[in-house]
């Protein structure tokens, strides 16, 4: 839909869900550590075959029942996304080493493929799979590769989907929602535990990109039909408003927002 109102869109998919229930089907197991998953030599084979094949695919599919010209990408394509293996990092109160396997961190982004799509009004779909300078198959979050390139691309706003109505205040509770904070405010979330699991990564997302120059940022859920457009389009909102500080926010928007 913003795509036909004439905003420039680069659409980043992840595909835990489906990575998960296949994984399953091929038995091999899931293992997930702050909300991020350890990829072994098997998992990256599968991980390649939903985010590049079935995901990617399937969401190209919908973007021609919708009229929407896009093309689908990878991190790997034109050196889009270029990133080197995790090194094994110690996490948890006992301090226990985790070696993710083949999961990657970003070392740089070059939007060229990106903008010269969008140059020709074709919509990117991005899976977030990368290769380091080998080669090597990469799995890098979805949110942190959105994050990456909404920063090389000095993107005016970085969107972020989720199965909840937004950051909450209690994490159980769907009617403790945060309609806008800023970077002290969300990181006194995360201190605090409110923000957990496979929030965390979206949490760093969001900083990530507003230090690296994206204006807002908005986590919305992806199960609400006007989630987005009610989101970016009213002051009120739909979901959480991310800001570096919340003195640039409106009158009217900290006024309209409960």
């Amino acid at each position: 839909m913003l795509h036909h109102f004439g905003v420039r869109v680069v659409l980043v998919h992840g595909g835990g869900p489906q990575l998960t229930e296949l994984s399953a089907a091929l038995g091999v197991p899931t293992r997930m550590v702050d909300g991020r998953r350890v990829t072994d030599q098997r998992s990256i084979d599968v991980t390649a075959m939903v985010l590049n094949g079935l995901i990617n695919t399937r969401v190209l599919g919908m973007c021609r029942d919708l009229s929407i010209e896009a093309v689908g990408i990878s991190g790997v394509d034109a050196g889009l996304v270029r990133a080197h293996k995790r090194a094994p990092v110690r996490l948890g109160a006992d301090g226990e080493l985790i070696d993710f396997g083949f999961v990657g961190d970003i070392d740089a982004v070059d939007t060229t493929v990106l903008r010269k799509l969008l140059d020709n009004g074709l919509m990117p779909v991005v899976s977030p799979l990368s290769a380091d300078e080998s080669g090597t198959l990469l799995n890098i979050n979805a949110d942190t590769v959105a994050a990456a390139l909404g920063a090389a691309l000095q993107a005016e706003k970085l969107i972020l989907c989720t199965g909840a109505p937004g950051i909450l205040g209690s994490v159980d509770d769907p009617r403790s929602l945060i309609s806008y904070t800023d970077l002290k405010g969300l990181r006194r979330l995360r201190d605090e535990g409110h923000i957990a699991a496979g929030m965390l990564p979206k949490a760093k997302a969001i900083e990530d990109a507003i230090r690296g120059g994206v204006r807002r940022v908005h986590v919305v859920s992806y199960q609400s039909p006007e989630g987005i457009l009610g989101e970016v389009f009213t002051n009120e909102g739909t979901g959480t408003l991310i800001v570096a500080d919340v003195n640039a926010l409106t009158p009217a928007e900290q006024q309209s927002t409960p």
